[in-house]
């Protein structure tokens, strides 16, 4: 409030000009805001990561996919419905670090060449979107910071810049595991459908081999059966040899 004094100027009353300069104070945050913030930071989503895959690879040891080789598919299923069962089986045991080339034979082994190609590419993709979608919500905010050493900077700064054509390098290369591109991509600022594409279109031969191996693993003699180990054996060998090669050139270096 104004007050007038006796020469006839305004002034402030004391009482309004406390009233004008105080400024509130910010509230402490509460428990639950506290808790909220340390449960969402970047290192408690990467350990709840880590907890996920160590479950995923528990449960793996535990029901042993590989029996599906020996031991054939479930009687109870049956039909398209075993593709669909199979397919999204395929996906989420890929993401506890399950070797796909197991899971390429065994569809070839179950379903024959087409309907086992069909579920095991359908499985791929499914496996690498899960993995992706962890890895980029759960750990690239955490992991990032930690990207500091020379090769992990060209890694990231390759996949950030040529995405598509990076992964799908790496998904034709037999020597770079699965999970690990999927992982690598999730941290770095590649994105989904760049990601889903390459993986979908670098996949197909090295699966197909392995699925037509499975399929014809009855008739190990067959023409086929010999074209489609060779498709296997030929890219691992090049991409040894490829990887050899730098091996020796960083060293005189």
């Amino acid at each position: 409030m104004l007050d007038a004094n006796r020469s006839g100027t305004a002034t402030a009353s004391p009482r309004a000009a406390a009233t004008e300069f105080t400024v509130a104070a910010p509230a402490p945050a509460g428990f639950t805001t506290r808790c909220t913030r340390v449960l969402l930071s970047p290192w408690s989503r990467l350990s709840l990561l880590g907890a996920l895959l160590a479950a995923a690879a528990s449960s793996v040891l535990l029901f042993e996919p590989q029996r599906l080789l020996t031991q054939g598919w479930p009687p109870q299923v049956a039909g398209a419905t075993a593709v669909v069962v199979f397919a999204a089986a395929y996906g989420l045991i890929t993401v506890a670090f399950v070797p796909r080339p197991i899971l390429n034979l065994a569809a070839g082994a179950l379903f024959g060449s087409t309907l086992g190609m069909g579920a095991a590419m359908a499985g791929t993709v499914l496996g690498a979107w899960i993995s992706f979608v962890l890895g980029r919500i759960l750990g690239q905010e955490a992991l990032r910071p930690l990207l500091r050493g020379r090769w992990m900077k060209a890694a990231d700064n390759q996949f950030s810049r040529h995405g598509f054509r990076s992964m799908l390098a790496v998904r034709l290369f037999p020597g770079v595991p699965f999970w690990a591109a999927n992982y690598a991509a999730a941290v770095s600022r590649m994105r989904c459908a760049p990601f889903l594409l390459a993986t979908a279109l670098g996949s197909i031969p090295n699966v197909a081999a392995y699925v037509v191996a499975g399929a014809r693993a009855s008739t190990p003699t067959s023409p086929v059966f010999l074209i489609s180990v060779a498709a296997i054996v030929l890219p691992a060998l090049a991409g040894a040899a490829v990887a050899w090669k730098k091996r020796h050139h960083l060293r005189t270096k």
